[in-house]
Order: C-alpha cells, then structure tokens, then sequence
C-alpha cells in the first residue's frame, strides 16, 4: 500500500505543478522545505552532522544557515525533476549552459566511448538530459533503481523522454563494459558512500568510502572521463562546465592506479561543493563508517 501511496502523492504533485507552471511551482520551494525541515524533519541530523564533519570551522548559526539553503535547494530539484514530464524540448535545452559542451563530441569522436560523471548536486537530471539534446548524442545513463518500483519506474521514464538509455546500475558490469566498447558515452552520478570494505579517498579531509566503479571502468577500457556539475544560477539557469579528469603521470600498478583516479575525481567534486555547499545533496550519509 505504502509504494502506492507514495506514488499517488507523486502523480499529484506532478500534476499540480504542470499545472501552474514552472515559475510558480518554483515559489513552493519554500513550502516543501519548511515542512520537511521543521515539521517533519527528514535526515535533517544526517545533513547537519555532514555539515559539521565537512567544515569544522564554521560556528552553528552557519550550520544551521547551510542546512536550511540545502532544503530550499534539494526542494527545487524535486519540483523542477517532475516538471520534465511537461517541459519541451527547447526548455530542457535552455536550462544548462554548457560553454564547453564540445569536449565531449571531441572525446566521443576518439572512438574510445567516454565516462560522464557528475554529483547529486543543483539539478543533475537536468544536466544529462539538456546536454545530451545540445550536443546531439544520446547518454546511457546508469541508474540506481529507486525502492519504490512505481517512483523509479517514472523517473525513468523523464531520464529517457528525449532519447537517452536507461542501464540499470544492478546489471551485469559487462553490460556497462559493452557500452563502452560500442563507444556510446555512460553517464552516471559518483558522489555516494562506497562499501564499508572497499576503496576510501580523502574527502573534506576524512578518508571516505567511494565506489571504485568509474575508475576501473576507465582503466579497463582506455575511455577519456569527464566531470560536470550543474551549478544552479541565480535566474534558476544552470551552468555545467566540463572537466577532463587527468589521466596523467598515474602508478603503474592497477590497483594503485584505480585509487589515484578516484582521488582526483572526488577532488574535482570537493572543490565545486566549497563554493556552493548549499547544493550537495548533503540528505545522503556520506559518512556512515
């Protein structure tokens, strides 16, 4: 009953919000979040000892200040992420500012595929699917399937409207290998907590668990590796600068090598979060253990 429900209270939001319009549905931002942050508060000490553990120098009042910007800010992402089901073509295309979206098509036209990353940050659906339609060349984009089966079946359905492939990340990785080998470019998120057990690069200075998939993924297969947020504007546009991961002057040994890659992707998402901390997804416990 309670997939169902979850669902139902989905569709309706949907459909409430496709019906004022993408400027008004953006003023009940402060509305979702002042009920998930004070009212029914949702990871909200999971976001706050994130925020402690990130930046231990700030006073409480700045904290806090974060913390209830991050609501704001993960608010609008959910209204703007139900909002795809009615927004055209060209409006998915105006929303990211890409200025050097031809790193891609260059690195794609190599023949090798390309990785794509980004982070649960600003708007991260709209990033793929704005910069996939700018540049004319279809992401297979890896997901993680929601618990909710009604939820992560429509989200689906938004991620592969103007034609990118959904790759669900519980296939088998020789899935995810072919689509490299078939020199398409995959696209995926790569900020969440890795294993307990497995690869911990520095973040904000704590040696943290991160998934080792992307790296070995790129040394497996030779494919270039690029990272772009969508770093959301103050006109509610976004700007997503591309950024080739450095494969350069790496250790020889493989395993070695898979770490060093990591490290200097998780570098490239730490830098971004210090100037706009406000638009991590700071919800996730990135430090469980």
């Amino acid at each position: 009953m309670k997939p169902k429900l979850e669902y139902f209270l989905l569709f309706s939001f949907q459909k409430f919000f496709g019906l004022i319009g993408i400027q008004k549905a953006r003023k009940f931002r402060i509305v979702v979040a002042f009920i998930f942050y004070y009212l029914i508060p949702i990871r909200k000490k999971t976001v706050l000892k994130n925020l402690r553990l990130a930046f231990p120098k700030w006073d409480e009042s700045k904290i806090k200040k974060t913390a209830w910007e991050n609501y704001k800010s993960i608010a609008l992402t959910f209204i703007e992420i139900l909002l795809l089901e009615s927004m055209s073509t060209d409006e998915v295309i105006n929303a990211v500012n890409c200025p050097n979206k031809n790193l891609i098509v260059d690195k794609f036209n190599e023949g090798k595929g390309a990785i794509l990353l980004s982070a649960h940050f600003g708007n991260w659906e709209f990033g793929a699917l704005s910069v996939s339609q700018q540049i004319g060349i279809p992401f297979s984009v890896i997901v993680k399937p929601q618990s909710n089966k009604f939820v992560s079946d429509t989200i689906n359905k938004y991620r592969a409207k103007w034609g990118n492939k959904i790759v669900p990340l519980g296939m088998s990785v020789r899935t995810i290998y072919q689509e490299l080998k078939s020199k398409n470019i995959i696209a995926m998120v790569a900020d969440q907590r890795g294993p307990a057990d497995g690869m911990r690069v520095n973040l904000f200075g704590i040696q943290s668990a991160t998934y080792d998939g992307p790296a070995t993924l790129a040394v497996k297969t030779g494919a270039p590796m690029i990272y772009g947020i969508s770093i959301r504007q103050p006109d509610y546009s976004y700007l997503l600068v591309l950024e080739e991961v450095d494969m350069s002057n790496l250790p020889l040994n493989e395993e070695e090598k898979i770490k060093e890659i990591t490290q200097r992707h998780t570098s490239i998402l730490e830098r971004v979060i210090r100037q706009h901390p406000e638009q991590w997804f700071w919800m996730h416990n990135r430090w469980k253990y």
